[in-house]
């Protein structure tokens, strides 16, 4: 701009004409000296004085009284309408530049135009602004911004102090202790300055030459005014052909935005009303903080929360802006300091479009590393700012990542549908459904604004603990906020990395127990396999997302996916109640063996049932029914196979003494009944048995599926061949099914419809009991028939088994069998002796008529069966497989094999107890059936009465019996005559009987009186066998 002349000389004339006189050389050097000074000093200061020149003339320009009466005249209407520009004093440039100030209310066509020439010249320069020098000299000179730069091209360098000043303040937002500070007043200038210039990019003097090139290149058709420039600008800021200079100039702009949304002119402009309107500008807040963009943002978002009408250009602005601070972490100053060592370690190098956040989200899941506490609270904070869990598009590394999906898989989802409840502290259709529950059941006014004081996930804990509750419980949730509640805890039940707390505490067990677990769902799962190996916080975390999912089943994803069909056909009710309430899960149990039941289903809801063991409060029904008895009779036990067996136990007593009151409540017997059926449909339902099991299972019961209650009637067919162990607890069992036949799944599963038929009014522990006298029906079910038989079986192997025999003989069988029971052990079978005992004591009529009863009706069952006489079995087993093989292999049991045996002490015995009564003999009594209609109708059974009538009758010439009845009677009296011969004595009194009923009578006396004789004479002879006493001693 301005050429200084100098005038050349000429050094080589200069010295020719006085060449080596020293005056003349000390004059050159003297000049040479002087030109140097002038061309480092002087030149300069002229320098300075051209540029002071036009700025003062810039500057006269704004402060000349025609230029303001210009205003005045043109401006005359929009001066009147505003009452600071009408009050600004003549002569000082103020009412130009406050007009500027305030050009975005003007709506006089010239006197707009002629403003926006006045802000072409205003700025620029900064010190033309209205008061800017006077606010910023300070911190001009402490930052060397500097006001003009000799040597630049630029004809506007001074709008560099302006950039200069900006990256200052900007700078000291982002250092935790800033070495220099711009000072409030000079704050709050540039960012004034800056938002005078939001509308038009021009007059961002620094951007616009940094950008000029860039905005030809991407903007060529946006139109200048209204922001629209910089936001074309900001919409290209990650291409790669955008240059450096531009997008630092870019992202210097963006960082004024974030701390002050009026830098942007469109955002001010398009939320002023909704602003005002939700008190989102309250005046007496500090500006600091009501002018940030994260407060604008999260303001207005708690407003679009509460279903409040936000117009659709302030929501428009809203998004552009939630996008731009996803894009760029570094508009955030809280992540450059709370997360600038973790974005050097892990996350360098990924800074555009959003990519350094998703990798320190993946530091926070624990994928890269750990994440400190202040990264963690401020990843959080922006987050919330941000809010890309109510839009996806919000997300752009999310979008571009997912794009094919979202067309293809997702396009029937509206933009601006949750995606994601781990990226967002509070998700938006919740906020929005359940924002008046959460104020009236967890007190919170605010929520998911700018408060403090309610801490991360603390609100969502509360509204899922009013989810599940019932009318009966008290306060509950609103239907559409409990669909929203369990929607965040579907999603989060897919993968422990959706909930926070979770992969948080349970980092260490995750890598010990649950590092091959990658797939879907896995994860919890494994969890819940280890739950009493894991580190006590990540314990009760896994039990209380159990307990939840024992109420709502819904929330395992997986399970509902693969049981979908069965939930169709059998649980359709269930799956359509608001409330569960573990009904849904416990319909699964009951059709887990359905055909319609696929495999994967199956073993899910096995899993369910297994993890429900390890804690009573997994199962919700259970808990819900007998928390009240378990604190009072159980306290203390926390497995619930444990407190299932205390409360079983005190009912059982409570039974058995026939106590007035039970001490276990109504509800509760109800709901332990359920438990216990569901306990016996799989052997690993019962932990202790299973574990004494375990080898047993594998040498006997390898092929054997579980479920369906298989393995446990594995075990007990071969029982006689398991360990000590697990003989005990296999007897334990079936003693407790045989007290309670409803107990016994596999009898009550293959006899299902056999007990519609025939038992349907009967009580659960007569039900073997009416089966067994229905067994011999012609329409029983074979398949049921043959387990009624196995269980009669069991029965007669111990008195213990069978619950009627030991009630009816309890005083019989110690007054009789009493030998028998000093030897047996608590859990071990007596094989039968101790009801072979009381047989005999049938047949001797020494029974009470209770006992007798019972007896009889075991004689008569295993009269018609050998296999229910375990005695028989024991010791007739060779004779049988030898002699009456045919007749055992027979399908159908009538007695075929006792007719067989023949003799045998066992069979003796039979016919001993045969003479008691005709039903004992099925073939005799069949063969008399009408001889005793005819002859003994009018005989009661019992006691041998019809047997002795139907002898008299044979001896009788006058009556004729059937032949074959003749026949049958004439082979029982041989037998029983033989029997009695060859029947050994049972004491004194029966040897001394049959010696005096012997034909050899005489000869077993006279045997009997010699021995004696003998004794007797060898006594004389031999003396005594004791050492004879002398006198002395006997004189004592």
């Amino acid at each position: 701009m301005l050429k200084v002349p100098f005038a050349p000389v000429d050094f080589h004339a200069l010295v020719g004409k006085g060449a080596g006189h020293p005056v003349i050389i000390i004059i050159i050097i003297i000049i040479i000296i002087i030109i140097i000074i002038i061309i480092i000093i002087i030149v300069p200061l002229v320098l300075l004085s051209s540029g002071n020149l036009l700025w003062n003339y810039k500057l006269n320009l704004t402060a000349d009284p025609k230029f303001e009466t210009v205003a005045r005249e043109v401006c005359k209407t929009t001066i009147s309408e505003i009452k600071e520009c009408a009050d600004e004093p003549m002569g000082k440039g103020y009412l130009v530049s406050c007009l500027v100030d305030h050009r975005g209310n003007i709506t006089e066509y010239q006197c707009h135009q002629y403003i926006t020439k006045m802000t072409a010249v205003i700025f620029s320069d900064y010190r033309l602004i209205c008061g800017f020098m006077d606010d910023c000299r300070n911190d001009i000179n402490l930052l060397k911004c500097g006001s003009v730069r000799p040597g630049e091209k630029d004809a506007h360098s001074q709008g560099e102090v302006v950039a200069c000043l900006e990256k200052g303040l900007v700078k000291e937002a982002e250092e935790r202790e800033p070495r220099i500070r711009v000072s409030d007043v000079c704050k709050k200038a540039i960012l004034r300055v800056a938002e005078l210039s939001s509308d038009d990019f021009h007059l961002d003097r620094h951007l616009y030459f940094a950008c000029r090139d860039d905005r030809e290149r991407f903007c060529e058709n946006t139109q200048a005014g209204e922001g629209r420039v910089y936001k074309c600008l900001f919409n290209h800021k990650f291409e790669e052909s955008m240059s450096e200079k531009c997008r630092d100039a870019l992202t210097t702009r963006q960082k004024l935005i974030a701390q002050d949304y009026k830098v942007s002119y469109s955002l001010a402009k398009s939320c002023k009303s909704d602003l005002k309107k939700y008190r989102c500008n309250v005046e007496n807040l500090p500006r600091s903080r009501e002018a940030r963009l994260s407060y604008l943002l999260m303001c207005l978002e708690s407003a679009v929360h509460r279903g409040r009408q936000v117009s659709s250009e302030c929501q428009g602005e809203m998004l552009d802006y939630r996008r731009m601070l996803m894009e760029d972490f570094s508009l955030s100053p809280e992540i450059i300091l709370g997360c600038r060592t973790e974005i050097e370690h892990h996350c360098s190098g990924l800074h555009r479009k959003g990519r350094t956040l998703h990798c320190l989200m993946k530091v926070v899941r624990g994928e890269k590393g750990s994440l400190g506490v202040n990264c963690q609270q401020s990843l959080q904070t922006l987050i919330q700012e941000a809010d890309p869990g109510a839009d996806y598009r919000i997300d752009r590394a999310l979008n571009e990542a997912c794009e094919s999906v979202i067309q293809t898989a997702c396009k029937h989802i509206r933009a601006g549908d949750p995606i994601d409840p781990r990226v967002t502290p509070l998700d938006p259709v919740l906020y929005r459904k359940c924002q008046g529950d959460a104020s009236r059941l967890c007190h919170t006014r605010g929520w998911n604004e700018t408060s403090e004081m309610i801490p991360p996930g603390a609100v969502f804990s509360c509204l899922y603990r009013h989810a599940y509750r019932t009318e009966e419980q008290g306060r509950r949730l609103s239907r559409e906020c409990r669909a929203e509640v369990q929607r965040i805890l579907h999603q989060r039940a897919l993968d422990v990395k959706l909930d926070p707390a979770l992969q948080d505490k349970c980092m260490i067990d995750l890598g010990k127990w649950c590092s091959e677990k990658t797939e879907t769902g896995q994860e919890l799962e494994c969890l819940q396999d280890h739950l009493d190996d894991l580190v006590a916080e990540c314990r009760d975390i896994v039990g209380n997302l159990t307990e939840l999912e024992s109420e709502d089943i819904q929330i395992e994803a997986l399970l509902m996916r693969a049981c979908e069909p069965i939930i169709q056909t059998f649980c359709h009710e269930m799956a359509d109640n608001q409330i569960d309430s573990g009904d849904l899960m416990e319909c699964l149990i009951q059709n887990k063996h359905q055909k319609e039941m696929n495999e994967k289903c199956a073993i899910g809801v096995t899993h369910f049932q297994l993890v429900q063991m390890k804690d009573f409060r997994f199962s919700y029904k259970f808990k819900m029914a007998c928390k009240e008895d378990v604190l009072k009779l159980c306290p203390n036990i926390k497995k619930k196979v444990d407190v299932v067996i205390c409360l079983s136990t005190t009912v059982r007593n409570d039974t058995l003494q026939d106590a007035k009151e039970h001490r276990v409540s109504v509800k509760c017997r109800k709901q332990l009944r359920v438990e216990e059926l569901e306990m016996t449909e799989d052997i690993r339902l019962e932990p202790d048995l299973y574990e004494a099991c375990k080898s047993d299972i594998k040498n006997y019961c390898q092929n054997v599926p579980y479920g369906n209650a298989q393995i446990i009637e594995c075990l007990k067919e071969n029982k006689k061949q398991l360990n000590t162990r697990c003989h005990q607890k296999v007897f334990k069992l079936q003693e407790t099914e045989m007290m309670d036949p409803e107990l016994d799944y596999t009898l009550m599963r293959v006899c299902k419809q056999m007990i519609k038929r025939f038992c349907p009014e009967a009580d659960a522990k007569t039900m073997l009991h009416c089966l067994k006298q229905n067994k011999n029906s012609e329409v029983m079910d074979p398949k049921c028939k043959q387990m009624i038989t196995k269980r009669q079986i069991t029965q007669n192997t111990d008195y213990r088994l069978n619950p009627a025999l030991r009630k009816a003989c309890k005083a019989d069988i110690p007054k009789f069998c009493q030998s028998i029971l000093s030897k047996a052990k608590d859990d071990s079978e007596l094989e039968g002796q101790v009801i072979s005992c009381l047989k005999l004591k049938y047949a001797d009529l020494r029974l009470s008529t209770d006992c007798e009863d019972q007896i009889r009706m075991i004689i008569e069952e295993s009269a018609l069966d050998y296999r229910l006489d375990p005695q028989l079995q024991m010791h007739c087993s060779d004779e049988i497989s030898n002699l009456c093989a045919e007749e055992a292999a027979a399908q159908e049991q009538t007695g075929q094999v006792e007719e067989c045996l023949k003799v045998n002490p066992e069979v003796l015995n039979m016919l001993k107890e045969s003479k008691a009564d005709i039903f004992v003999d099925p073939v005799l009594h069949t063969a008399c059936a009408l001889d005793l209609k005819h002859h003994c109708a009018a005989i009661p059974p019992g006691r041998g009465r019809q047997m002795s009538c139907l002898m008299e009758a044979l001896e009788d010439k006058r009556v004729r019996l059937q032949p074959e009845c003749k026949k049958r009677l004439n082979d029982r009296i041989e037998m029983w005559s033989y029997a009695a011969k060859v029947a050994p004595a049972e004491g004194f009194s029966d040897l001394a009987m049959q010696v005096m009923t012997s034909p050899s009578k005489n000869y077993i006396l006279s045997v009997i009186s010699v021995g004696i004789c003998v004794l007797f004479l060898i006594g004389l002879m031999c003396g005594r066998i004791t050492k004879r006493v002398t006198r002395e001693l006997k004189d004592r």
